[in-house]
Formats: C-alpha cells, sequence, structure tokens
C-alpha cells in the first residue's frame, strides 16, 4: 500500500492545529513557532506531491480512495491535476508567510487584556484553514469537496470577527460591532450559496447515482449517463452560485470589502489569496467537467458579469479612502479576469485563468502584508493619514510599490503573464469582452499609482516622521514574495508546463477548440 501523501499533506496542519489550540495558555511564542514549524513542514509535503506528479501522466494522481458512507455512495476519494497541483503550491507556500506576518496580530493588548482570543486560537484557526483549503483542491469526490468547502468557514468566521484589525479611529466598541458584522456578512453569503450547492450536490446524485466526479465525467463521456437539459442547466447554477459567491463574483461580493477591512493583514491574504481560490478552481473543475452543456448556455451571461466585475471593481478601487477596501476592491476585479478566463472557453483563457489565480495570489499577498505593516506603524487604514514615507522608511515604500506595480500587472512581473493570457484566450473568441477587459488594467495602473504617490511621496506628515522601516522578520516575509514574482514574470514555464495539460483535458470535457486565427501565420 503506497503512501498517502494527499491525505498527509492535509492532514498535517489538521494536526498542528490541534496542537497548536492545546499549548499551554501562557506558552504563546511557543504557539507561533509550532504554527511556523508546521506549515513549512506541510509546504515541504507540497513540494513532494510537485516533484511526484508528472504533467504527461495520468489525469488524476496520486490517488485515494477508501469507501466512507455506503449507504449513500460517499466514498474519501482524492487526486489531483496540474491545476489543483498548482492551488496547492501556492497554499503551502504562502501559509509561512502569513503565520510570520501575523507573529504579533493576537497577542493581548496589555498585561491580563480580554479583548483579544488566545495567541494559540488564531494561529490554530490558520492551519485548520489551510487544512481544508488543501483537501478542497484534492477532494474528486464532490460531496466530500462540498464538506470541506463549507467547513472552512467556521474558521474564517473567528479569523475575522474575533481577531480583527487594531487600527480602528473609533472606539473598541465600535470597532468589536464593525467586526461582527463583517463576520456574520461573509458567514451569511457564503452559507447561502452552500445552501443552494446542497440542493444540487443531491439532485447530482439522484440523477448519477454516484459522487464521484471521475466516474460521473466518464459515464456522460461514453454515453451510459445523460441529463435532460434543464436538469443539468439547474444543476449547474446551483454549483456555480456558491462558487460565484466564494470567488467573489458581481454582483454576489459586497461580502469581500468588509471581510477584508476588518481583518488583520494577513487573515486578509488568507481570505483573498487562499480561501476565495477554491471557488474560481472549482468552477474548473466541477462546473465545467460535471455540466459542459451548461456551462457553454451559461457563458454569454457569466462573461458579462466577469466583465461587470472587473470595471465595477476598479473603479470602485480608485475612489476607495481606506488602504485594505482599495485592494479588496482591486481584488474582485482581479477575480473577474480569472472567471472571464476560465469561460472564454480557450486554452489561453484557461491556462491564463489559472496562472492569474497563482500570480494573484502571490501579488496581493505582498502588497497586503505590506500595507499591514504600514497600518500597523501609524495605526490607521486611512490614505490621508500618510504621506512621505519613502523619506523615512525607504525599504518598507519600495516593496510597497513592487506590490503595488505587480497588482497592476507590469511586464517583466508574474501577473503580466496571466493576464496577457486572459486577454489573448478572450479575445480570440469574443473580441468586444477583450476590448472593454483592457479598462480594467489602465484602472488598474490608476488605482494603484495614486495610492503610492498619496502615501509614499510628498512632504513627510508629522504621523509617520518617526515611522521605522521593514524589521528583520518583516523583510523575511516580503523578499521570498517579490523575488516569486520577478521570477514567475520572468519564466513562468515551470506553471505552464504543470497546468496546460490539465487545461487541454478541461477543454476536451466541454468539447471545445481553440477559434482559428483570423489570418494564418507565414510559413
Amino acid at each position: 500500500m503506497s503512501f498517502p501523501l494527499l491525505t498527509a499533506t492535509a492532514a498535517l496542519p489538521a494536526l498542528g492545529a490541534v496542537a497548536t489550540a492545546a499549548v499551554p495558555a501562557r506558552q504563546r511564542t511557543a504557539a507561533k513557532w509550532l504554527a511556523l514549524l508546521v506549515s513549512l513542514a506541510t509546504l515541504a509535503l507540497a513540494i513532494v506531491v510537485l516533484v511526484r506528479f508528472d504533467p504527461d501522466g495520468a489525469r488524476y494522481q496520486l490517488t485515494e480512495s477508501h469507501s466512507w458512507i455506503r449507504d449513500f455512495g460517499v466514498r474519501y476519494e482524492l487526486g489531483v491535476d496540474g491545476i489543483a497541483v498548482a492551488l496547492i503550491g501556492l497554499t503551502a507556500v504562502l501559509m509561512p508567510f502569513i503565520v510570520l506576518a501575523g507573529w504579533h496580530d493576537a497577542d493581548p493588548l496589555e498585561t491580563g487584556s480580554r479583548r483579544w482570543r488566545p495567541t494559540q486560537g488564531f494561529f490554530a484557526l490558520i492551519l485548520a484553514v489551510e487544512a481544508m483549503v488543501i483537501i478542497s483542491f484534492e477532494a474528486t469526490d464532490v460531496f466530500v469537496f462540498y464538506i470541506f468547502f463549507e467547513a472552512m468557514l467556521i474558521p474564517m468566521y473567528f479569523l475575522i470577527g474575533g481577531f480583527g484589525d487594531r487600527a480602528h479611529s473609533q472606539g473598541e466598541e465600535a470597532a468589536s460591532t464593525q467586526r461582527s458584522y463583517a463576520a456574520v456578512k461573509f458567514l451569511l453569503y457564503n452559507l447561502a450559496g452552500g445552501l443552494i450547492m446542497l440542493a444540487a450536490v443531491i439532485g447530482l446524485y439522484v440523477v448519477a447515482g454516484s459522487f464521484s466526479l471521475q466516474e460521473i465525467v466518464q459515464a456522460r463521456a461514453d454515453g451510459s449517463l445523460t441529463m435532460a437539459t434543464s436538469t443539468e442547466r439547474w444543476l449547474f447554477l446551483g454549483f456555480f452560485f456558491a462558487f460565484a459567491v466564494k470567488a467573489p463574483l458581481w454582483p454576489l461580493h459586497t461580502w469581500l470589502p468588509n471581510a477584508m477591512q476588518e481583518s488583520t493583514a494577513p487573515v486578509a491574504v488568507l481570505i483573498t489569496a487562499v480561501v476565495d481560490k477554491v471557488g474560481t478552481f472549482a468552477m474548473l473543475r466541477f462546473c465545467l467537467q460535471l455540466f459542459p452543456e451548461a456551462s457553454k448556455w451559461a457563458t454569454p451571461v457569466i462573461l458579462v458579469l466577469a466583465l461587470i466585475s472587473i470595471v465595477y471593481g476598479a473603479l470602485l478601487a480608485v475612489g476607495q479612502r481606506d488602504i485594505k477596501r482599495l485592494v479588496a476592491y482591486a481584488s474582485i476585479s482581479h477575480f473577474g479576469f480569472i472567471v472571464m478566463g476560465i469561460f472564454a472557453m480557450t486554452t489561453q483563457g484557461q491556462s491564463g485563468a489559472t496562472l492569474y489565480m497563482v500570480n494573484h495570489g502571490i501579488s496581493t499577498a505582498a502588497l497586503m502584508l505590506v500595507a499591514g505593516f504600514l497600518i500597523s506603524r501609524r495605526g490607521s487604514r486611512l490614505i490621508a493619514d500618510y504621506g512621505g514615507v519613502q523619506k523615512v522608511a525607504p525599504v518598507l515604500a519600495g516593496t510597497f510599490l513592487i506590490g503595488g506595480l505587480a497588482t497592476l500587472s507590469l511586464p517583466g512581473l508574474a501577473p503580466f503573464v496571466s493576464e496577457f493570457l486572459v486577454l489573448v484566450g478572450t479575445f480570440s473568441r469574443y473580441p468586444v469582452i477583450g476590448i472593454i477587459a483592457t479598462v480594467g488594467i489602465v484602472l488598474a495602473a490608476l488605482y494603484t499609482l495614486v495610492l503610492y504617490q498619496r502615501t509614499m511621496t510628498g512632504p513627510v506628515k508629522p504621523e509617520v516622521s518617526a515611522m521605522p522601516d521593514l524589521r528583520v522578520r518583516e523583510v523575511l516575509v516580503v523578499a521570498p514574495l517579490i523575488v516569486l514574482l520577478v521570477f514567475l514574470g520572468v519564466y513562468p514555464k515551470p506553471l505552464t508546463s504543470i497546468v496546460d495539460p490539465a487545461v487541454k483535458q478541461t477543454m476536451s470535457d466541454v468539447q471545445q477548440k481553440d477559434p482559428k486565427p483570423a489570418v494564418e501565420a507565414a510559413k
């Protein structure tokens, strides 16, 4: 019997969460180091998954299959394709930086303070989220996926509501109310999507007699399973609604700005760089593979929604006064690009969308974590409270600039490659959509450069005149992310070689081929 590598990769952070939570209350430093070591060990296992994965091999590899709830046909089935491997890698890479960046985020404000939950709980919840996200990427049984897709809402709720941002101009009571509101809004939106998806999951089992993704896809391919058109469309809508909430896609996006604003910077990164990727990943794995005809039927409407997300998110980012809300609306715009790439139904679009998930995770982590370091020094999220920071903290300002330039997809940085592929893939089939989407690029340059100008340049404001530059721990958080942004921007082949075969198989599932160019290249 082979070693259950995928189970181990998800189980390690889960066990680490239990162990971290069990650390005695006074041993806060020990809990932090334990969480960091567990996240590094999980990264090591993710690297083993990457090494053992063969892009030219079977579609799903490192598979595990065990009977779980026999009476309902539920099996514990795991397997990874190239898309899942890339996103497991993203999750495992970011978690040590999230832990390190949040090193003091759950410390009490003063000795004996009860205003914050125990440090152990903060890091245990982060590890619990990591475990659930990883197994969501691995699950090939629809019911198993659904369980963890919903279960991750619980630790996220407590991370948002219980360990919120300390940078509030109002009193603690008002700040606590806002955190609770953001946490409840996050939970209600995602639970509503999950309940609708549950009805669709049950309906799928009634129609297919199985929860196994591979069995259902194979049965549809060989003709042994057929769905009525109306049935397939309703089931597709049930799945897609839940994933669009998680993504988030306009008009189901309104929980994200509140959640990111009220969270600490590391938790905000966990939300938008890790958890939200489960939604867009699931569109590729479940919507397109299980319901190919319904996916094509819904494509025009989804592309319009994605386009609205791109332009709407970018426009609102331009007008924000709060740094975190600006990054939140920028992320809504970026998720619009991802969804547009998925439903463009081209290999360039879907490869670009998958790369976008990875690159957006890295760039947003870099920008938001540096923004968190900035906010922790000044005690304010308001852009107007800053000015001239580059003169007193040049390293902080420089890393903030690189994170911002990655957000606007500057050539030479990783997001440029993915955004370019998404636009090319979309334009080749839907030229009007592709052209209008470029407005998002222009607006991204506007909100990013204006943010930098207002916070980092100009006269030094008295409140930031004594601001310290990045400390060693903070440099250790940001520097590797910047290296990744440059490396993947110059040489994306390590990612594309893993992702492309899985994308081609997905295109085959929906029976789509890339459109032929209007003008053949000269030979």
